[in-house]
């Protein structure tokens, strides 16, 4: 486990996956919302410059207008910024971690039914993919994973975070599914921050890290019953922090006690 600032960034699949073509009649809030959760996860970084308008437009499948419209959303939303001249285009801005009072505020207004309801979504998903991942895994590809998380910094909770969120999407790049990919994307963006409120916690970090150590074996030894196992331990372990932690608001106290 890394304990320097951490170099790992997310694999060509993810950024692949992100300008995947929109099933359907794409819409500019579907295009929006695909960018802006790739900005959030870090699948694109501070500082990335966007394909232009109209590479978005034939990269989604969408009209220009549409991919204008949808740029313009995320612009106005503060994540990229539209330069001009020889050396302009749109580049990713760099964005503030959720305060954590509003995951709290969030944590607060989830039932307890919610909250293992969404983890049961988030750990049927993570698990399938660590399974396929483990059946499909090249030595190349695995040992990619193992040094992508051998790399990754967890001696802070928001680089934890971040790089606990990574692990899954270099998972689900490594099970050769697109739409994995993005519903791995959508779904850490809407659920992700939440989960890892808990890697405040040193102790969690270094069992979250363990945790994903594991999984990586099992994935380079093939193993797909003991990668799914793996993944869902992990999920349960962190399905059953939040539920302490909302019992602990719903006491008064603070959800890290």
């Amino acid at each position: 486990m890394s304990q320097e600032p951490s170099a790992t960034t997310p694999s060509r699949g993810a950024r692949a996956a992100v300008f995947a073509q929109l099933t359907g009649a794409g819409r500019s809030e579907q295009v929006a919302q695909r960018l802006t959760d790739a900005i959030l996860l870090g699948v694109l970084a501070p500082g990335d410059r966007l394909p232009s308008e109209a590479e978005l437009a034939k990269r989604f499948g969408v009209a220009l207008v549409t991919a204008r419209d949808a740029l313009g959303a995320v612009r106005e939303a503060g994540l990229v910024e539209t330069r001009r001249g020889r050396e302009g285009g749109s580049f990713v801005l760099a964005t503030e971690q959720t305060p954590e009072r509003l995951l709290q505020a969030r944590l607060r207004g989830l039932s307890q039914v919610e909250i293992a309801d969404l983890a049961v979504y988030f750990g049927t998903l993570a698990a399938g993919c660590a399974e396929r991942a483990a059946e499909l895994a090249s030595t190349d590809e695995a040992e990619r994973l193992t040094a992508w998380l051998h790399d990754a910094d967890f001696s802070s909770a928001s680089d934890s975070g971040r790089n606990a969120g990574g692990f899954y999407l270099e998972i689900a790049v490594v099970s050769q599914s697109p739409r994995l990919v993005r519903e791995q994307i959508r779904l850490q963006a809407e659920f992700g921050p939440m989960l890892w409120l808990c890697l405040t916690d040193p102790v969690m970090r270094a069992r979250v890290y363990a945790q994903n150590q594991r999984t990586a074996e099992a994935i380079a030894a093939h193993d797909a019953a003991a990668a799914r196992a793996s993944v869902r331990a992990q999920i349960s372990d962190l399905s059953a922090w939040l539920l302490a932690a909302k019992e602990r608001l719903e006491q008064g106290a603070a959800a890290d006690g």
